[in-house]
């Protein structure tokens, strides 16, 4: 159940790749990695198109090699030399030394230049190595738990693409990978019940009278299963309500992607509630003309970010994920030509701006 990445500067991640491996490798790996893409999130695709070509580029071979462990965990048998195996590739790819597969070698490009720690992929295998033991989650903080390892993790890599090396709007990020991860168990219980697997807290529906195991072996809609769907996506809510702050301190030509992805998915929840909270005997969809609406909507993020106000306390799970990132000074690469120079100052001004709002609420 891989999150579709939310969905920072390579500079040029083709010239670099060039570089490493040669020009046609290069463009090889980087179509290939775009297929697989294309075939495994089409929300997360239609998301891709608006970011800009430098974090573009390095965001699709991360996804490829996300979505590349997902296949083989999904298709394999042998739990332990599945997971094991995996391993291996990662500890290669930070070696510098990956194999010889068109996802591993432009990962290992990525990680060297944005200084992706290893702890954020091991996180995302742990998450896969959950699924393949088919573990279960008792309570909603168990479930985050697991969503912080396959999406949150991918939140902050994310980020450090994007060029985000500091703390809030990874946490950020964070959330709302994690956001989307409940959006994808809400949407996809019964498809998931069919292949015996369940996702939604069990207390969620042993206080609504429902015996887990029991409805696993028969799994139909029922009004107790749309009140744990209904809960499930409020939650969602909340989180994409408190991710959206961190949308603003990301660089500017790199908010209106990752908002599309925020309104994209949210919008999934919309859908699931439109068909009665039903998602046993069909699949919520959003079509190709609402995300188009959406997409457009999102390019007001480029200039302005609604800032939610919220209350919550940190989401414990999602720390370690966080202080994996060594912090850097937020600005320390805007040090460099006029433009960048320009930029460091509309980025100081709109926080001080943001500053002296928050003071006057």
């Amino acid at each position: 159940m891989l999150s579709k990445l939310m969905i920072n500067p390579f500079v040029m991640f083709q010239q670099q790749s060039l570089m490493a491996n040669g020009s046609s490798s290069t463009t090889t790996d980087t179509i290939q990695c775009e297929e697989l893409m294309r075939g495994g999130s089409k929300s997360f695709f239609a998301a891709s198109r608006v970011l800009p070509k430098r974090v573009r580029n390095p965001s699709i071979a991360l996804y490829a090699f996300c979505r590349l462990m997902d296949d083989i965990v999904d298709d394999g048998g042998d739990d332990i030399g599945i997971i094991q195996t995996l391993q291996e590739r990662i500890n290669l790819i930070y070696l510098g030394k990956p194999m010889d597969v068109p996802a591993d070698r432009a990962l290992a490009i990525v990680v060297a230049e944005y200084k992706i720690p290893k702890t954020l992929l091991e996180a995302l295998l742990e998450g896969f190595k959950w699924d393949k033991m088919g573990r279960r989650y008792n309570t909603i903080d168990e479930l985050y738990e697991y969503a912080a390892r396959v999406a949150g993790s991918v939140g902050a890599m994310m980020s450090l693409i994007m060029g985000t090396r500091y703390h809030e709007p990874i946490e950020r990020a964070c959330e709302l990978g994690l956001a989307m991860q409940l959006t994808n168990i809400a949407r996809d219980v019964g498809e998931d019940a069919r292949n015996g697997r369940l996702y939604l807290p069990l207390n969620w529906l042993r206080e609504e009278g429902i015996d887990p195991e029991l409805w696993l072996k028969n799994p139909v809609f029922t009004p107790q299963i749309a009140h744990v769907v209904d809960r499930l996506l409020k939650t969602a809510d909340t989180l994409y309500q408190r991710s959206q702050n961190g949308i603003s301190k990301l660089p500017r030509d790199c908010r209106a992607a990752i908002y599309g992805a925020r309104l994209v998915y949210a919008q999934i929840g919309r859908q699931i509630e439109k068909q009665d909270l039903d998602s046993i005997s069909q699949r919520a969809i959003v079509s190709s003309g609402q995300k188009k609406i959406l997409m457009l909507k999102a390019l007001s993020a480029m200039i302005h970010v609604k800032h939610v106000k919220t209350n919550l306390e940190p989401i414990k799970e999602i720390q370690y994920l966080v202080e994996a990132v060594p912090f850097e000074d937020p600005y320390a690469h805007y040090a460099g030509s006029l433009e960048q120079r320009m930029v460091w100052v509309i980025n100081t001004l709109e926080k001080a701006e943001r500053h002296r709002l928050a003071r006057m609420n």
